[in-house]
């Protein structure tokens, strides 16, 4: 299969139009979407390494790399479509071959009310210092949700908002904030390079694609401490799993340390999961929310103290709009958006959730 460029842009465009949020190019089957959490192929003859590398070549702006694809093993960059969208690509070789992954970046950056996220999260997006982190599994919708959090900042401050991504997904138009975009490889040349650099560069706001390091997450906490709200986010499934896992990048001698900057930086962790909703039209994020109050504090600084953060999560709902997954599940099913099968199989402890949803009746 020979595809033009005119048929790569139909094609991408047909993806966009049918919800799908990833496109697949790989040797041996066709084209293929990702819509609602599945794959569809398309009716396309299986694609040959020569396509997948014209794809690749056309997509890498870096003409010194696209020259070097035969030594090429992954890369991620990204590519637009006027009109249509952005999209972050993945290039990688699989089996000594090319293969592409495209998520599709919509063009329009998403505000918090289109997303129906809790109220909360406005309040979150509003803290001037600190530590914001959203998580989840990669395809969790943590980019949307961090972008929205930008946005509402970009509408409602006049400060200047920073963001260190790999690469750049959602543009931000300057609105009463003004907005500076960097991207790793194009810009800077890695996350650490362009956090220290980004302390000299008068941000108010700074969001960080991703802590991947010991490193990065010090400099993010450095910035935080020094009167900056540092954005990021971590591949990890709920709140606790987040503290642990951003302690165990460190020696065990400088973990309590770490504990106590962390106690009194963070803000408040976001971790998220995409459901399919009931209806079949798309899908619906659950929630898990902390936000840190003295209590939450004081548990990172010893977790050997009082209850777990869950159970604190799960009591500091009505007074400070913290909600747990099953918390979250449990509204999303009363509301009708997801499926009783479906929050069963997503619930943190199916047993609790039950006895939960009983009550919630």
């Amino acid at each position: 299969m020979s595809m033009t460029i005119e048929q790569l842009h139909q094609l991408l465009a047909a993806g966009v139009k049918h919800g799908a949020s990833d496109i697949h190019f790989r040797v041996g089957g066709p084209p293929t979407y990702r819509v609602r959490g599945g794959l569809a192929q398309l009716k396309y003859e299986p694609l040959k390494p020569a396509d997948t590398e014209s794809l690749a070549r056309h997509m890498l702006r870096d003409a010194d790399v696209a020259n070097q694809l035969a030594t090429l093993q992954e890369l991620d960059t990204s590519y637009s479509v006027p009109g249509v969208a952005r999209f972050r690509v993945n290039v990688h070789r699989q089996r000594g071959s090319l293969s592409l992954v495209l998520r599709i970046i919509p063009s329009h950056v998403p505000t918090l009310d289109e997303l129906g996220h809790p109220a909360v999260l406005r309040k979150i997006a509003e803290e001037e210092r600190g530590l914001v982190l959203v998580t989840g599994a990669t395809g969790s919708g943590k980019t949307s949700t961090l972008a929205a959090m930008i946005n509402h900042v970009n509408e409602t401050r006049p400060v200047h908002i920073l963001t260190i991504e790999d690469p750049i997904e959602f543009l931000h138009k300057n609105q009463m904030g003004s907005v500076t975009q960097r991207e790793i490889g194009m810009d800077t040349r890695n996350f650490n390079v362009a956090l220290r650099a980004a302390l000299r560069m008068d941000p108010d706001v700074i969001l960080v694609g991703e802590m991947r390091d010991a490193e990065s997450i010090d400099i993010a906490l450095k910035a935080s401490e020094t009167g900056h709200m540092v954005f990021s986010t971590v591949h990890t499934t709920d709140a606790s799993k987040t503290i642990g896992r951003l302690l165990s990048t460190f020696p065990g001698d400088e973990q309590q340390a770490v504990r106590v900057r962390l106690a009194e930086n963070l803000r408040a962790t976001v971790s998220q999961r995409l459901l399919a909703r009931a209806d079949g039209k798309g899908r619906v994020a659950a929630m898990e929310i902390m936000v840190v109050n003295g209590m939450v504090a004081d548990q990172i600084r010893d977790p050997s103290k009082g209850t777990s953060l869950k159970d604190t999560i799960e009591k500091s709902r009505t007074q400070y709009g913290m909600q747990s997954f099953d918390q979250h599940l449990t509204d999303l099913y009363n509301q009708g958006a997801v499926t009783l099968e479906t929050a069963l199989s997503a619930a943190s402890n199916r047993a609790d959730f039950e006895r939960a949803l009983m009550f919630s009746r």
